[in-house]
């Protein structure tokens, strides 16, 4: 795929007229470690790249009262470093630490993998868990979809023609809430997930959960809410009984497919292992909150 017009707008809204003007194929540049990679094994054709890393709305952060709104262009490796909303979303950070290499760290972002929309992306299930909203900006004007309604197939999203993503938005922990993410992967570092988790989980006082949501990814066309899982988990202390059940169901709810990395199967098991685990994982985080 030629390259034949590259942009670097200053504005989200020089950005907006761009994909909207465009009489070519436009691709937008958040991080472009899969754009890069697209480009080459795709036929040859004119495109138009807007890169939007030099704007700079679109590489910060803010966390307040109400939460945290991230630019989705800030590189992996810069978000992975905010200790402040580690300390509320750390199984977000642990998902945005497992994209790629140390040198794909300093690219990639968790804007660029919500819209790359893969099934295995790490980061979908755990925004997913924390309850992630997209604000969506275009020529009409804003909107805003939730993360796990964001994803509509392999590769593709619920964008239309002339919109970008703006700004990721998630609500403040209640108290007593934590999150975790985990994955397998057959390899110790830089692969795809075979099957992943997210989890999040809110305690009272004495240790009960009366709120909680999971969500599992690389195990079905899009990373999905498994809200049954969830009510598995909602009105006990955690016990092993529960979070048993509460994986069973997850298991139950996956639909992976067969392929060189793993059978549906072992997909289906390792989904439901990781779901136990990391809700063990934020159950202990979240009693250490309170």
């Amino acid at each position: 795929m030629a390259v034949v017009d590259y942009n670097a707008p200053q504005s989200v809204q020089e950005a907006v007229a761009l994909l909207s003007g465009s009489d070519i194929k436009t691709k937008v540049m958040a991080g472009g470690t899969d754009l890069i990679i697209q480009s080459k094994s795709q036929a040859v054709e004119p495109l138009r790249v807007v890169d939007l890393k030099h704007i700079a709305e679109m590489m910060s952060y803010s966390l307040d009262d109400g939460g945290l709104s991230l630019g989705p262009c800030m590189c992996c490796a810069e978000f992975t470093a905010l200790h402040d909303v580690e300390m509320l979303y750390p199984g977000l950070v642990e998902a945005a630490y497992l994209i790629g290499s140390t040198q794909v760290q300093g690219r990639a972002s968790i804007g660029g993998n919500l819209c790359n929309s893969s099934p295995a992306a790490d980061t979908i299930p755990a925004l997913i868990a924390i309850g992630a909203k997209c604000l969506i900006v275009g020529a009409g004007g804003e909107r805003t979809v939730a993360v796990e309604d964001f994803v509509t197939g392999v590769g593709r999203n619920c964008m239309q023609p002339g919109e970008l993503l703006q700004r990721i938005l998630v609500a403040r922990p209640a108290p007593g809430s934590r999150d975790a993410y985990l994955r397998f992967i057959p390899r110790t570092e830089m692969d795809i997930a075979v099957a992943g988790a997210g989890v999040s989980v809110t305690l009272d006082s004495q240790g009960v959960c009366t709120a909680a949501r999971i969500a599992i990814g690389a195990v079905a066309q899009t990373a999905l809410l498994v809200a049954s899982a969830a009510d598995a988990l909602v009105g006990t202390k955690l016990d092993e009984a529960s979070v048993a059940k509460a994986a069973a169901v997850a298991s139950a709810a996956a639909s992976p497919i067969t392929d060189r990395r793993g059978t549906i199967e072992f997909r289906r098991h390792i989904v439901g292992v990781l779901v136990k685990r990391a809700t063990l994982i934020a159950k202990e985080r979240a009693q250490a909150s309170l």
